[in-house]
């Protein structure tokens, strides 16, 4: 499941526009929220929204590829059907080829009695006595030269027949190859027109679950938590650091499936330049033991279901270049859950953990855990920090979309970025809505 690249995005006109303001509205408001400046980051953002395709044009594409499937199914059944029929010994090219082969047997058989004939022609002619008359010697001669011209007959009667079988032989086996050919092609379209046609379902499929069968709109969840525990509040580049994520189901009831959201977030003292490319955050759990990369578009593997006041622990694992300067840091977590009727939602505020980088080869001591963030900017008075850390954390946008667009509470986040005036924005908005 894919989560749409805005978080990415934000932390990037961030960094390139430091005084960024705030601008996040009341989650789930019941007004529409008021029109906001936005950046050229977010209106190319909102140009891919605007061209993702409909769930009736994914329906008509989903209806268009299964045709085209089944017609390529039907086609190779054709093809097979052809193949076996060529194949068969009834088969007319099969039947005439059989036909021409007897022929040169037969034409073989009278060939070796007319060469028999002449051996012993001849052999009559040798054995005339010396007191054979004049007529004796004339008959064997003429039994001889007629015997010869016979053979020669026979001759190239076996040649006719032998070149009509192999001509036969040849076209059955032509017919063969290429009723042959047509099943393998029919068969490879086969195979194209099924992943397209799974191609389609499956996004078909993702556009309902993301906006729920029935269309309901997904919910905010504050007993659906997202808690990191064990990340140091400062992280020497260089080395790895191992924590948890605790996913908390505080509810009464089972949510089907639930999709935890991590990412990490670096810049140097400045704020002003991000080094993500020098940080890399990691996660594996008992379904995915595995160590496998986190990033902003995808959710980790999902934990199917989450019970009733239970929790899951995911590992995690944070690596910091050697390279790395000194600098500030921040990883979000979150969480959504889908339930198999259609209803989904997730915890309002993507959470952030802020700790601090030191350059390599440093000695901190001991040092805290990272808290996660207290404030929750709600509104758009918030405005830009001038200097220093500060906890962040965000809240889901009003939507006010139609039941026709597909319906996820959380998407990405919303987060105040850390040191020296800079400041990015990651809204969450419903995951129907990837860019």
């Amino acid at each position: 499941m894919k989560i749409r690249p805005i978080l990415a995005t934000a932390v990037a006109a961030a960094v390139t526009a430091p005084v960024l303001l705030l601008s996040v509205t009341p989650a789930f408001a019941d007004d529409k929220p008021a029109a906001q400046a936005q950046d050229k980051t977010q209106d190319k953002t909102q140009d891919k929204k605007q061209s993702k395709p409909s769930t009736a044009e994914l329906e008509k594409a989903a209806a268009a590829a299964k045709a085209t499937y089944d017609a390529a199914v039907e086609a190779e059944s054709a093809a097979k059907a052809a193949l076996e029929a060529v194949l068969s010994d009834t088969s007319p090219l099969a039947v005439a080829a059989k036909a021409a082969e007897a022929a040169a047997v037969e034409a073989a058989a009278a060939k070796a009695d007319a060469d028999q004939a002449v051996v012993d022609a001849q052999a009559a002619v040798d054995a005339l006595p010396g007191t054979a008359t004049e007529e004796e010697r004339t008959n064997a001669a003429t039994r001889l030269t007629g015997a010869q011209a016979d053979a020669e007959t026979a001759r190239e009667a076996k040649a006719t027949a032998d070149k009509n079988a192999a001509e036969a032989a040849e076209a059955r086996e032509d017919e063969r190859v290429a009723a042959a050919r047509k099943l393998d092609q029919a068969q490879k379209a086969t195979k194209a027109a099924l992943a397209d046609k799974n191609a389609a379902d499956e996004a078909l499929a993702e556009a309902k679950k993301e906006g729920g069968e029935g269309g309901e709109d997904c919910v905010p969840e504050t007993a659906l938590t997202t808690v990191v525990t064990g990340l140091p509040s400062v992280v020497v580049a260089g080395t790895q650091v191992e924590f948890k994520l605790r996913v908390t189901n505080g509810t009464d009831k089972t949510m089907d499936e639930v999709l935890p959201f991590a990412y990490v977030h670096a810049t140097d003292k400045s704020g002003l330049k991000s080094i993500d490319d020098l940080v890399r955050l990691q996660w594996s759990s008992a379904s995915s033991k595995k160590w496998k990369t986190v990033d902003n578009k995808h959710y980790m593997d999902a934990i199917s279901p989450l019970k009733a006041r239970t929790h899951t622990d995911i590992k995690m694992r944070l690596k910091v270049d050697a390279s790395a300067p000194a600098g500030n840091g921040v990883t979000f977590v979150a969480g959504d859950y889908f339930n198999d009727d259609g209803t989904c939602g997730g915890n309002p505020d993507l959470e952030g953990y802020e700790f601090l980088i030191a350059a390599a080869g440093s000695k901190p001591g001991k040092v805290g855990d990272a808290k996660p963030g207290a404030t929750k900017p709600k509104s758009s008075d918030v405005k830009a920090q001038s200097s220093g850390s500060r906890p962040v954390s965000g809240s889901l946008a009003a939507t006010g979309s139609p039941s026709a667009l597909p319906q996820l509470a959380l998407a990405s986040g919303a987060a105040v970025a850390i040191g020296g005036g800079a400041v990015f924005l990651v809204r969450r908005r419903r995951a129907g809505t990837h860019a």
